[in-house]
C-alpha cells in the first residue's frame, strides 16, 4: 500500500501556517458570549463571564419555556384528501430563467414545506440543486406583490384589466419580454393575445445566455438548435470553461450523467478522463482529473489549437490561429482521437465563433449522433442576444408601443439594463407580471402580478418529446393571477389557463391516437409530472441528420482578431455561483448562507484574484478579513472585497452574478455588488469575458468576508481524505486506503479491536450512510436540503464571522499539492493549481460516541438502531458533546433564531408569519441554549416505519431516505439499513454477514472510515477519491 503523502489545506491561512490560525485551529468555540459588549479584540469581560454564569442556572429551567408556540388547527370541515400529520405529495416542475428540474412537493395541512427530485423525469431523475431546493421559501416570501397595482396604487383586477386591455389595443406595436419559455401553453396563449392584438412580438433573452451555441449551429447546420449532450456517454471530456456541474444549461441533468461514468468498482474498474480548460475555479473544474488555469484571451485561440490538432490526426485541413503552448492540450487531443465518437468537447464561451469551432471539432471527432445530439434538442435557453439589444434600441428611440415583461428582470440581469432603465419610460405602456416589485417592476406603470410557480398550472418541453406538467400545490396566498390567465383575458378570451390547457393536451391526446380516454390520460400525466411521446425522431421539424453547411474558416479568422495569446491587461471573467445562480432567488436566506462549493464565503460576492497578484500587491488574506478594491470595466466603476482564490489564472479576475439587487426583498437588497452592469451585448452577443480595458487596484479600506472554510478544522488530513489514481486502483482496489493499527499483546491490530466497551446490539435496523466521494463534485445541494428538512436555521453574516453558522451537514473543500510538495515554495506553486476534493460531513452516529459519555444530562444518547440523537428538552447547553466531537459537526443555539427581532432580517422562515409556513411540524425549533446536530433525518425514518406497520409488512429498502441522498444529483449519498442484506448500502459496502453487531465487517476495499484510528465506529462510510490521472502525474 502507497502512503498517501499528499499536502492538503482547507484555506491560505493554513498553507502559510499563518500564526493567528495556528493559536485558533484547536479552539472549538470562539471567545466570545454575547454580541454586544465585546473589547474591540473581540474577547470578553470578567463581568461577561460573571453574568453568563449566574445565567446559566436560570436557563435551563427557562429553555422549555421558550419552545416557540404554534396554534393548533381545528378540522371543523376536514377538506378532502388533508389529514392532520399526513404529507401528500404532488409532482410539479420547477423552471426559471432557462433553469428546469422535474419535482415533487411535500405538503402539511396544505402547506408546501419541501421540494425533491421527481425520479420518472427521463431529464433529472430525481436529483435537484441548492437553487430548487431553497425555491420552496420564495413562495412565502414577504416581498411578494399581494395585489395588481396601477402606478403605485393596488387595484382590482376588473379595473386594471379594463383599463389595460383598450391601452394595448391602441398602443399599436407591442413587445413581450420574456425569459426562454419552456411552456407550450404559454406560447399558445401569447399567441392568442398576439392574433387579438395584432402587432406583436415575444422577444426572449436569458440571464445566462447560451446564445453563442444556437448562433453556432444556425451558422454551422442552417438550424438554430441547442443539442442534447451525454456526459454519461464520454470517456473524454474537454470543457473550455463550461461549468456543466454548476450552472451551465442543465446542470442539474448533466451532473447525474457525469457521475455515472465516474463511478468506479472492482467489477467495473473504469472511469471518464476530465479536462478543463479555465479563468477561475469552478465546480467544474474543481472535480476535473487535468485542469489548467488559462486567460479568457487565449480561450478561443485554445479552441481553435485544438481543432487544428485533431485535424491532422483526421487528415483534415487545419485553420490559421496563433500557435499556442497550453499544458494538457496536445494530452487532451491525443485522447479525444482515441475515443472518437466516445468523447465531447464543449465551451462556455457565448463567443458563435469559438461555438462554431466546437462544433466542427465533435464533427471531427464522429460525435455528433452520440455524445452530442441534434436529433433531440432542448429547449432550456433560446434566448436571443442579438434581437433584445435591438429591442433597447428601439425602445430608446420611441418605436415601441407596448412593452410587457413577462416574469422577467431585464433592468437587473440583462447586459444592458441601464440603458433599458432609462428607456421604458418611452413605451406608452409597460406592464409587468412579475412576482415582486423587482427592478424592472419599479419602472413599469402596470403591474400584474403573476402566481408563484407552486400555485400555478402549466406545462413544459424541455427537450423534444419531453413533456411535464405543473399543478397547483396551495391556493393562491394573495390576489394574484397566473400571467398566462391575463394573456388570455386581454385578449378577450375569458377561458381559464387550466381549461386552456387541458384543450391543448386533448388535441394532442387525440393526434397521437392514444389508448383510452382522455381524462385517465391526463391523471395518469399528472401524477407522474411527466410524458414522453413515442416516435420523436419522425418528427418533420428536424431533418434525419444534419448536415454541415457553414464553413470554420470565417469563424477562425474571427478568432484569430479578437483573441490573443499572451493578454497585456487585467482580465475579468463575470461566472455564476452554484448557490445564488443568476440573482433570481437572491432574496433567500438558506441560498445566501449556503456557502460556495469553492471559495466556502456566505452572504457576499467578491473579485477572485490569484495568490501571485496577491503576493505581488501585498495582500494577505486571514480567516476572510480582506482589503476592497476598485474595479473599472466597460465603464462601470466599483468597490468590491478581493478573496484571495487558489486556481485563478494568473492576470486575470473573477466576479459573480446575482448579486447587487437593490428591489429584490429585504434578505438580498444590498448584498454585494451587480456584476451584470458589467456586461453589454455590442458584439452582438452577451460577453461575460471582459479582457479589455479592466483595471483592478486595491485600497486601505479593510473588509470581512463570512467564510466558512477554517472554522471545524482538523490537521494532518492525509487519513480523513484518502485517495488514489485510477493505475493504481486498478492494481490494488485498497490503493490509497490508510490502514491503522494499534500494537496491543505483541501484536499490530485494527483499531476497532479494541475497545472499552462491549458493543451495542441492533437486533431491527442498522442505519448507515455510504458516501463516494467519487460521484460527489461538491454542488452542495443536500445543504441546502437539510435546512429545509430539518428547520435549520439562518443566522446570518455577522454570526457567520463569529463561526456560529448552524448547518447540520456541511462539505468540507480541500486543497492539495498536485505531487509530494513539502517546501513553501513548492507549496506556494500548488496553490496556483491545486487539486481539489469535495467531502460531505456531518454528524457520523458513532457506535462508540464520545459525545454520549460527557453529557452530564444524558441529552445525547445511543437509539437501538444505531442513531445518535438528540433529547432537546433535556439539553442544558454545557457544550461538552460538542467539544469532544472529532468531527466538530455539533452546533449550538447562541441565541433564540426564532421570533427574535435581531434575526428576523435573515431567518425569515421562523421569524414572520408567512415564512413560518415553510416549517416542518415533525421537526422541533430549537430553543436557544440547546445543542444540535445531523438527526439522520430521524423523522422520516419514523414516517417509513409506521406506513408498513400501516400496511402489515416489513420496511422495504427504498421505503425510507434521508433528505441530503434524496437531493444529490450524482447519488452520491446511500442510506439504507445495513442489517438488511439487500439493501444498496449493505450490497456497495459488500456486508456479507448479516449480524446484529454494531461493528460490520465491510469488504469493500475502497470503504474507510473518517479519523479510523480513535475507533468511534462510525455508522458512515467513506468510498476513495480516485483521480483518473496518470500514476506518474498523482
Amino acid at each position: 500500500m502507497k502512503e498517501n503523502k499528499k499536502t492538503y489545506w482547507k484555506g491560505l491561512e493554513q498553507l502559510t501556517n499563518d500564526p493567528e490560525f495556528v493559536k485558533n485551529a484547536d479552539q472549538e468555540f470562539p471567545g466570545f458570549t454575547s454580541k454586544s459588549n465585546q473589547k474591540e479584540d473581540g474577547s470578553s469581560t470578567r463581568r461577561d463571564f460573571l453574568k453568563m454564569m449566574g445565567f446559566s442556572v436560570a436557563a435551563a429551567s427557562l429553555a422549555a419555556c421558550e419552545a416557540p408556540v404554534r396554534k393548533a388547527i381545528p378540522y371543523v370541515n376536514k377538506p378532502v384528501d388533508i389529514n392532520p400529520s399526513v404529507p401528500n405529495y404532488y409532482a410539479s416542475t420547477f423552471s426559471k430563467g432557462g433553469d428546469y428540474a422535474s419535482i415533487v412537493v411535500k405538503t402539511r395541512e396544505g402547506r408546501p414545506i419541501k421540494i425533491d427530485g421527481n425520479k420518472l423525469s427521463p431529464i433529472t431523475n430525481g436529483g435537484t440543486n441548492a437553487i430548487v431546493e431553497g425555491s420552496v421559501l420564495s413562495l412565502y416570501d414577504d416581498a411578494r406583490l399581494k395585489a395588481p397595482q396601477i402606478g403605485a396604487n393596488a387595484v382590482e383586477w376588473a379595473a386594471l384589466d379594463s383599463e389595460l386591455s383598450g391601452k394595448l389595443k391602441s398602443a399599436g406595436t407591442i413587445k413581450i419580454i420574456s425569459n426562454t419559455i419552456l411552456s407550450p401553453g404559454t406560447n399558445r396563449a401569447i399567441r392568442a393575445f398576439a392574433d387579438q392584438m395584432g402587432n406583436v412580438e415575444l422577444i426572449t433573452y436569458d440571464p445566462i445566455s447560451n446564445y453563442g451555441i444556437t448562433k453556432a449551429s444556425e451558422t454551422y447546420y442552417g438550424s438554430s438548435i441547442l443539442p442534447s449532450y451525454h456526459f454519461d456517454e464520454a470517456k473524454v471530456i474537454v470543457s473550455f470553461g463550461a461549468d456543466f456541474l454548476g450552472s451551465w444549461i442543465s446542470p442539474i441533468e448533466f451532473a447525474r450523467q457525469y457521475a455515472q461514468g465516474r463511478k468506479i468498482s472492482k467489477e467495473n474498474p473504469t472511469m471518464s478522463r476530465h479536462f478543463q480548460f479555465e479563468s477561475t475555479l469552478s465546480l467544474t473544474g474543481s472535480n476535473a482529473d487535468y485542469r489548467t488555469p488559462i486567460t479568457a484571451s487565449q480561450s478561443g485561440l485554445a479552441v481553435l489549437a485544438l481543432y487544428n490538432l485533431i485535424a491532422k490526426k483526421a487528415g483534415a485541413s487545419t485553420v490559421s490561429g496563433a500557435s499556442l503552448e497550453i499544458n494538457h492540450l496536445a494530452k487532451a487531443a491525443n485522447e479525444l482521437w482515441a475515443n472518437k465518437g466516445a468523447s465531447l468537447v464543449v465551451s462556455g464561451s457565448n463567443d458563435p465563433n469559438v461555438q462554431v469551432v466546437i462544433h466542427a471539432i465533435n464533427e471531427l471527432l464522429g460525435n455528433n449522433g452520440s455524445t452530442v445530439d441534434f436529433q433531440t434538442p432542448v429547449f432550456f435557453r433560446k434566448g436571443d442576444d442579438s434581437r433584445m439589444k435591438q429591442f433597447v434600441t428601439e425602445l430608446n428611440a420611441g418605436k415601441v408601443g407596448a412593452v410587457v415583461f413577462y416574469n422577467c428582470n431585464p433592468v437587473y440581469d440583462f447586459g444592458g439594463g441601464q440603458e433599458l432603465a432609462a428607456a421604458i419610460g418611452k413605451a406608452k405602456v409597460s406592464v409587468s407580471t412579475s412576482e415582486v416589485k423587482d427592478e424592472t417592476a419599479s419602472l413599469v406603470q402596470y403591474l400584474a402580478p403573476d402566481h408563484h410557480f407552486l400555485e400555478s398550472w402549466n406545462d413544459f418541453n424541455p427537450r423534444k418529446g419531453v413533456y411535464s406538467l405543473a399543478q397547483p400545490v396551495i391556493s393562491p396566498l394573495f390576489n394574484t393571477r397566473q400571467a398566462t390567465e391575463s394573456f388570455l383575458k386581454w385578449a378577450g378570451n375569458n377561458t381559464s389557463y387550466y381549461d386552456f390547457l387541458r384543450e391543448d393536451w386533448e388535441a394532442t391526446f387525440v393526434f397521437q391516437g392514444l389508448e383510452g380516454d382522455f381524462q385517465s390520460f391526463w391523471d395518469k400525466c399528472l401524477y407522474d409530472g411527466v410524458y414522453e411521446m413515442a416516435n420523436t425522431s419522425e418528427d418533420s421539424e428536424n431533418p434525419a441528420a444534419l448536415a454541415v453547411t457553414g464553413d470554420i474558416n470565417a469563424s477562425a479568422s474571427a478568432i484569430g482578431k479578437s483573441y490573443q495569446a499572451q493578454g497585456t491587461g487585467a482580465e475579468l471573467i463575470v461566472y455564476t455561483k452554484v448557490g445564488i445562480g443568476s440573482g433570481a432567488f437572491a432574496n433567500n436566506p438558506w441560498l445566501q448562507e449556503m456557502p460556495d462549493p469553492i471559495s466556502k464565503a456566505t452572504w457576499d460576492n467578491y473579485l477572485t484574484v490569484s495568490q501571485k497578484w496577491a503576493n505581488d500587491n501585498g495582500l494577505k488574506m486571514f480567516e476572510g478579513a480582506t482589503k476592497m478594491a476598485n474595479v473599472s470595466a466597460n465603464g462601470q466603476t466599483f468597490t468590491v472585497p478581493v478573496l484571495v482564490q487558489p486556481g485563478q489564472a494568473d492576470g486575470t479576475f473573477g466576479l459573480a452574478l446575482g448579486y447587487g439587487r437593490t428591489a429584490a426583498g429585504r434578505v438580498a437588497n444590498g448584498v454585494g455588488v451587480n456584476a451584470y452592469a458589467l456586461l453589454n451585448a455590442s458584439k452582438g452577443f452577451v460577453d461575460y469575458d471582459i479582457t479589455e480595458g479592466v483595471s483592478v487596484s486595491l485600497i486601505e479600506e479593510s473588509y470581512k468576508i463570512a467564510q466558512t472554510q477554517t472554522h471545524q478544522t482538523y490537521m494532518g488530513r492525509s487519513f480523513v481524505v484518502q485517495e488514489a489514481t485510477l493505475g493504481e486502483y486498478q492494481e490494488d482496489a485498497s490503493a490509497g486506503r490508510y490502514h491503522p493499527e494499534i500494537y496491543k499483546d505483541g501484536e499490530f491490530v485494527k483499531p476497532s479491536k479494541i475497545s472499552l466497551w462491549s458493543g451495542h446490539k441492533y437486533s431491527q435496523h442498522h442505519w448507515g450512510l455510504a458516501i463516494d466521494m467519487n460521484s460527489c463534485i461538491g454542488c452542495s445541494a443536500c445543504t441546502v436540503a437539510c435546512q429545509v428538512e430539518n428547520n435549520v436555521a439562518v443566522v446570518g453574516k455577522q454570526e457567520v464571522l463569529n463561526r456560529r453558522e448552524m448547518a447540520w451537514i456541511r462539505i468540507d473543500r480541500y486543497y492539495s499539492s498536485p505531487a509530494e510538495a513539502s517546501s513553501t515554495n513548492e507549496l506556494e506553486e500548488a496553490a496556483d493549481n491545486p487539486e481539489v476534493v469535495f467531502q460531505p460531513m456531518m454528524c457520523q452516529h458513532c457506535n462508540n460516541a464520545p459525545c454520549e459519555t460527557v453529557c452530564p444530562v444524558v441529552a445525547t444518547t445511543h437509539s437501538s438502531e444505531g442513531l445518535n440523537q438528540m433529547t432537546y428538552n433535556r439539553c442544558i447547553g454545557t457544550r461538552y458533546c460538542a467539544n469532544n466531537c472529532p468531527y466538530k459537526v455539533r452546533r449550538f443555539n447562541w441565541f433564540k433564531y426564532h421570533d427574535n427581532k435581531d434575526f428576523a432580517g435573515v431567518n425569515t422562515a421562523q421569524n414572520d408569519d408567512l415564512g413560518k409556513m415553510v416549517l416542518n411540524p415533525d421537526v422541533t425549533v430549537r430553543a436557544r441554549g440547546v445543542m444540535e446536530k445531523c438527526s439522520m433525518c430521524v423523522q422520516r425514518i419514523q414516517a417509513g416505519k409506521l406506513t408498513a406497520k400501516r400496511e402489515n409488512r416489513k420496511v422495504k429498502d427504498g421505503d425510507i431516505n434521508v433528505a441530503c441522498a434524496v437531493s444529490c444529483p450524482t447519488e452520491a449519498l446511500v442510506f439504507g439499513d445495513m442489517n438488511d442484506p439487500l439493501s444498496k448500502v449493505s450490497k456497495m459496502l459488500k456486508i456479507e454477514e448479516n449480524n446484529t453487531d454494531a461493528i460490520k465487517e465491510v469488504n469493500e476495499e475502497r470503504a474507510y472510515h473518517v479519523l479510523e484510528e480513535i475507533n468511534v465506529s462510525p455508522n458512515v462510510w467513506y468510498f476513495t477519491k480516485i483521480r483518473n490521472k496518470d500514476k506518474n502525474e498523482a
